[in-house]
């Protein structure tokens, strides 16, 4: 009951604060702003932090009604901006996010926001803390502009449909998907409804939505980011990470995240692993002198020809910008070491969720879940799956542990590692999907080419996307590099080379 009556006067407060908007909103240029823009605007003087949350708010009043990728705008955003606003006045120190609007997905907890997995079962679950990466972006300075929409359960990699807001659409075509779990989160930044993003990635879901929107995603070295507060869809691949429109936004969120947790135990493994910063990372001629490995095996004969031609243009501007290339690299085993790979644990993650988190009595199990239902013929197919499935998908024997411990995640990974040592490299490469977006209507049917599923939710390694180009229909397609273990600043590199070597990321044009 205890939540529900936070539910109910949260909505009383929305009623009577109207958001809180102020009348007069000024006149914001809110194309493309990073927070380097923002904050050399704060140290200018020529806007606040209040008044550019308000800008963020009518954006997306006057445009999510066609793109749908808001579930909630916070009514406590413009207080707080205020708030900053006078810290920053006062002292006249800038915090790393100081003044940053961003919008978080919502299966993260917020306190005193909903986080509602997009489901029935917790549309009115308001958590009593944040998440333990809310607290360390909320002392960073970032603003929770808005929770936004998702994948039921982040169970989709496919589009985006919830129970408590329906389907988001793409901004670049409003007839496709914007891929899932997080495509409001993508679909959202892409449009500028905020300046930074978060998503959460169990196989696919920051990078998929990343690259169908143009956006930079991270997905990084499972156990460098804690997963604490967050509803888990397979606890043992699931990360949380920054969805950009930049790398250099990416890797500022990314840093403030970063770090040891007591409450998810694997991020001890990142100790000793992280570098005084990120962001000395970023350099232009980060590509000069480095090996970069083509992995084409990923590349079916169902590719499009249009990403096929994107992804070959890319590799000649990576040659163009210094990078030696090593052409179709073979990883000895991959076809046999990328099998049952995959274990069903919605279940036991979900359940501890619950326990932890919502404190109901009366939804305390999968059963109470799939017994409140749901409004997604998708969603509901897969509770019943898992109601009935658990533990790994094939050779059910082998035990479902983490990359550090499990015996086929440690295999897959050794396999790709090795053969970048022997090769020298310093990442691979493959198109993020070998295909272009589905038509909403036909999600099940074109979802095809997701190569995101197939290598780092199971070996742990850091995977980012950034932007290559489009294809007909405007539709944005990405580059995939994946990395070693921990080794984010070699990719931070990289990618941000290709970025500014490229400059592929335009913003779509809404109406």
């Amino acid at each position: 009951m205890n939540y529900i009556i936070k539910s109910v006067c949260f909505i009383v407060t929305l009623v009577f604060l109207g958001c809180n908007t102020p009348k007069e909103v000024k006149n914001i240029n809110l194309s493309e702003l990073t927070i380097s823009d923002i904050h050399s605007a704060y140290k200018d003087g020529r806007y606040t932090s209040e008044e550019l949350v308000s800008a963020y708010i009518k954006q997306i009043e006057k445009f999510d009604d066609s793109i749908n990728s808001i579930s909630i705008i916070n009514p406590e955003a413009l207080a707080i901006a205020k708030k900053l606003d006078e810290d920053f006045k006062n002292t006249g120190v800038l915090k790393p996010l100081h003044g940053i609007p961003l919008i978080v997905k919502d299966n993260i907890n917020t306190k005193g926001l909903p986080t509602t997995g997009g489901s029935l079962a917790l549309k009115d679950f308001i958590p009593e803390e944040n998440a333990f990466i809310i607290n360390k972006l909320i002392d960073a300075g970032a603003i929770i502009i808005a929770k936004s929409n998702m994948a039921e359960w982040a169970f989709s990699a496919k589009h985006t449909e919830s129970s408590t807001k329906g389907t988001t659409r793409n901004p670049y075509n409003l007839a496709y998907v914007p891929a899932g779990s997080s495509g409001g989160t993508a679909a959202s930044i892409a449009s500028n409804f905020g300046t930074v993003g978060l998503g959460t990635d169990t196989g696919n879901s920051i990078r998929g939505p990343s690259s169908r929107t143009a956006l930079v995603g991270f997905r990084t070295t499972l156990g460098l980011i804690s997963r604490e507060g967050i509803i888990p869809l397979i606890l043992r691949n699931d990360v949380v990470g920054p969805m950009c429109r930049t790398v250099e936004d990416a890797t500022k969120v990314m840093e403030v995240m970063v770090g040891y947790d007591t409450n998810d135990e694997i991020t001890k493994h990142s100790e000793s692993k992280i570098p005084e910063n990120y962001t000395q990372f970023l350099q232009k001629d980060g590509l000069k002198g480095t090996r970069i490995g083509v992995l084409r095996e990923l590349i079916d004969e169902n590719a499009n020809p249009e990403i096929i031609t994107l992804f070959d243009a890319a590799i000649n501007d990576l040659k163009a910008l210094g990078a030696q290339i090593i052409d179709s690299v073979k990883i000895p085993d991959f076809a046999t070491l990328k099998q049952n790979q995959w274990c069903a644990e919605f279940r036991k993650d979900v359940e501890s969720y619950l326990t932890t988190y919502v404190k109901n009595d009366s939804l305390k199990t999968l059963e109470d879940i799939i017994a409140i239902g749901s409004k997604s013929e998708y969603a509901t197919g897969r509770l019943q799956y898992f109601a009935i499935h658990e533990g790994r998908f094939e050779d059910k024997d082998i035990a479902c542990l983490d990359p550090f411990t499990d015996v086929k995640r440690i295999a897959f990974r050794e396999a790709i590692e090795n053969r970048m040592d022997e090769l020298q490299l310093d990442a691979i490469i493959y198109p993020t999907w070998n295909n272009k977006p589905a038509k909403i209507e036909l999600f099940n049917e074109e979802y095809l080419g997701d190569n995101s599923q197939i290598i780092a939710p199971h070996t742990g390694q850091p995977a980012f996307t950034v932007p290559m180009g489009y294809t007909t229909g405007n539709l944005p397609a990405g580059i995939q590099f994946l990395g070693r273990l921990f080794d984010e600043p070699t990719l931070i590199k990289l990618v941000y080379a290709y970025e500014q070597g490229t400059k592929h990321r335009k913003p779509p044009v809404l109406k």
